[in-house]
């Protein structure tokens, strides 16, 4: 027996959360299927711009109940010890993925999303609806999809995606720490083949999270030799990672993360949060990109459901609305990747930067966004 409802969404993250919460909301029937229990801890950086809050209230989330930190400051380095700070133009806040994820899955269930612990193995196009097949052999029918699996997954290579058949070279590894560190602060301190992003999240918790090539950090037996010899070749990172306890028996890790260009509509599933398209985390606007991209694909679907515009308008709407609103800030973010991890460029640029700090608070404003309203 097939099981019928008008949106199937793919995955249970941030975005696929958040699209729920908005279309369960709109009085569709929507089907959400995700591999993994709530609450847990997921790799990321933890930090969300300001930019995404009008959208989260008035979905009627309140965020002030998971007590985040309050982010108004950062800090960028290099690894010659090099510092330069700046006041971030529309501040953030720092919450952890396993509160924040696990929040947004009872809300989500509260609104009338069905929440299915299932992995699905295929997905179909056929004339007008989708067929939804999982692991299990159990059959769904949608008139939607929308694709929000994660920065890799294996549909990506069944739908056989341009960058899922390329090895990426990156590898990303969080933990989180007791210890000193400022509740306003987010701090990005370089080192060799990488970066680290450092921030409180709630219950004064440090999250350290850092994106590596694997060129460099296989040349190390462990993580902690990795660490010791690399991230501690930074004088910042040394002196948090030495002063700090970790909390985690072992760091979280992630690899083949692509920042590959991606099609954000495959097989006519629209590709929502990473599953569309990855901004380097040194930017610190993923969280944000996630929970917009979910906001341009629910209104577009719901208008879509209602039959003011086609699938093909749809389709096309959601890909051009999408580039307008990232297309700039992930090539800036490839940009800014790109001169942090040559020590010549990172260097001429900390450099620069130091004259003219103005220019810190330009390139953020280029990785990130205006208010959703």
């Amino acid at each position: 027996m097939t099981r019928k409802a008008d949106i199937g969404i793919i995955g249970g993250g941030l975005a696929g959360l958040t699209a729920a919460i908005h279309l369960s909301k709109q009085g569709f029937s929507v089907l959400l299927f995700e591999k993994n229990q709530y609450p847990k801890h997921k790799v990321c950086g933890e930090f969300i711009s300001n930019e995404v809050l009008p959208y989260l209230l008035e979905l009627g989330l309140d965020i002030e109940s998971l007590a985040p930190s309050k982010i108004n400051t950062t800090t960028i380095s290099i690894p010659t010890g090099k510092e330069v700070s700046t006041v971030l133009p529309m501040g953030g806040f720092g919450i952890s993925r396993f509160s924040l994820d696990h929040y947004l899955y009872q809300k989500a269930l509260e609104s009338g999303c069905v929440i299915l612990n299932n992995r699905v193995a295929e997905v179909q196009f056929e004339k007008s609806f989708f067929r939804v097949e999982t692991s299990e052999n159990e059959s769904y029918a949608f008139k939607i999809v929308l694709g929000s699996f994660g920065k890799r997954s294996n549909l990506d290579l069944k739908l056989k995606r341009d960058f899922s058949l390329k090895k990426s070279p990156w590898l990303a590894m969080k933990a989180h720490y007791s210890g000193e560190f400022p509740n306003n602060l987010v701090a990005l301190h370089n080192f060799e083949g990488g970066y680290c992003g450092i921030s409180k999240v709630e219950n004064d918790i440090i999250n350290i999270c850092y994106l590596v090539e694997y060129k460099t950090f296989k040349k190390y037996a462990t993580t902690a030799e990795f660490e010791e010899n690399v991230l501690k070749a930074n004088p910042y990172l040394k002196s948090i990672l030495e002063n700090s306890t970790p909390l985690f028996e072992k760091p979280l890790s992630i690899s083949q993360i692509s920042f590959e260009d991606k099609k954000q509509v495959e097989n006519h599933i629209l590709m929502i949060g990473d599953t569309a398209g990855l901004i380097h985390p040194l930017c610190g606007n993923g969280m944000a990109m996630a929970i917009h991209s979910a906001k341009i694909a629910s209104q577009l679907v719901s208008s879509f459901l209602k039959s003011t515009i086609s699938r093909a308008e749809l389709e096309e709407r959601y890909c051009s609305e999408w580039k307008v609103k990232f297309g700039q800030r992930i090539r800036a973010g490839r940009l800014l990747s790109r001169l942090l991890l040559n020590p010549l460029g990172s260097k001429l640029m900390m450099g620069v930067v130091l004259k003219y700090p103005q220019i810190l608070s330009y390139i953020i404003q280029k990785t990130h966004g205006k208010p959703i309203i």
